[in-house]
């Protein structure tokens, strides 16, 4: 499937030139399909065939197998939690690290509110001490993470910052955490779906991502990696019959299904397995990071001294400057152009996927002249 066919799959993009993939991408119309087809199935015919509940476990076994093998552990499918969102799945690890009172978890100050949260409800629950690690331009300090690591439980960071849309160096972070003695939990949200994400190779204890961004995949269909000896670590608040053995004696699931609670819907991971076949094996990530290069640098050109993100390409996120960005995000949605501001930097983000094209960019580079903003 080439751009114009996934772009004509997508029926919001008839109508609008939309650049808020970094929030949540529009609908694709075999994954929303495979969402109803799913949940037509489990309704009508699960009940009398399989059962609902033996019907829903095989589907969870399938997409936490899919997922596994997405994020390059195709081996360890009990390494795979199914979450919610990438918010939902960072929770659970919060709430089940064994905190101790006085204990250190290390973020940054490139962090979305869910990477932040979590840490400020423990210093207040935990006495746990939060420990923020500063950027420049969102390029992450190495050497602050390392002083800021020493004696932390936990050191929380982001693949890619939703702020300045750049990478970091995952494995030198995670290298630098582990060698302070931390555990590390990576906010891969905005990385997967964009290229691709062998959490192997990162070497972090924790990986949490969702579907609705660049996966092009539905609400509600969250992953969680946990590494399978951080997953003994563990000790988990919220529990109940699926994130437990079977037995005469209470003993926690093996791996990360321990941090599974209860019923859950099939239809999202069934959009899940089928955005996973779409963006990594019909699309190919080698035309989604071809595509999205070559019309960010229109972009960034295009912006001049506005430009907050990096030049050089690292994602499809292009965060420049505005006077007023909520109401620059208001105005160009009256030429149909929609963007997103940001509060950290304080800016407008454009988000660029493989299904844009250049008269996108050249249409949001017009509306910010034509409305002078």
């Amino acid at each position: 499937m080439d751009h114009e066919e996934l772009r004509a799959a997508m029926p919001t993009l008839a109508d609008v030139s939309y650049m808020n993939t970094g929030a949540s991408s529009p609908g694709v119309e075999p994954v929303v399909e495979a969402v109803c087809e799913a949940e037509r199935r489990f309704q009508y015919e699960a009940p009398m065939e399989e059962g609902m509940y033996a019907g829903a476990y095989e589907a969870f076994d399938e997409t936490r197998g899919t997922v596994a093998e997405f994020l390059g552990v195709g081996d360890e499918p009990t390494s795979v939690c199914l979450t919610n969102s990438t918010a939902d799945g960072m929770s659970r690890v919060a709430t089940a690290v064994p905190w101790e009172r006085g204990d250190g978890v290390v973020t940054t100050t490139l962090e979305h509110p869910a990477g932040e949260l979590p840490w400020e409800r423990l210093s207040q629950t935990r006495d746990v001490e939060v420990r923020t690690v500063g950027h420049d331009g969102g390029r992450l300090d190495l050497d602050a993470l390392a002083d800021a690591a020493a004696d932390a439980r936990l050191v929380c960071f982001s693949a890619l910052d939703w702020g300045y849309g750049r990478r970091q160096d995952v494995r030198a972070a995670v290298e630098t955490a582990h060698d302070a003695g931390a555990r590390v939990l990576v906010d891969a949200v905005q990385s997967v779906g964009q290229g691709e994400v062998d959490v192997s190779e990162w070497g972090a204890d924790f990986v949490a991502a969702a579907s609705h961004k660049w996966l092009l995949g539905p609400w509600g269909a969250g992953f969680l990696y946990v590494d399978p000896e951080a997953a003994e670590w563990l000790s988990p608040e919220r529990v109940s019959y699926r994130s437990v053995q079977r037995g005469d004696e209470f003993a926690f699931a093996p791996g990360a299904k321990r941090l599974e609670v209860g019923t859950s819907s099939v239809a999202p991971y069934a959009g899940l397995r089928r955005a996973i076949e779409l963006v990594r094996d019909e699309v190919g990530y080698d035309a989604i990071t071809s595509r999205i290069e070559r019309l960010t640098d229109r972009l960034k050109e295009g912006l001049g001294d506005r430009l907050l993100s990096p030049r050089e390409y690292h994602s499809g996120l292009v965060t420049f400057e505005a006077d007023d960005p909520t109401g620059t995000v208001s105005a160009v949605r009256e030429s149909d152009v929609v963007v997103r501001d940001i509060p950290e930097p304080e800016a407008v983000r454009a988000s660029l996927h493989v299904f844009n094209t250049a008269a996108d960019v050249d249409r949001l580079l017009d509306a910010l002249d034509e409305h002078d903003v």
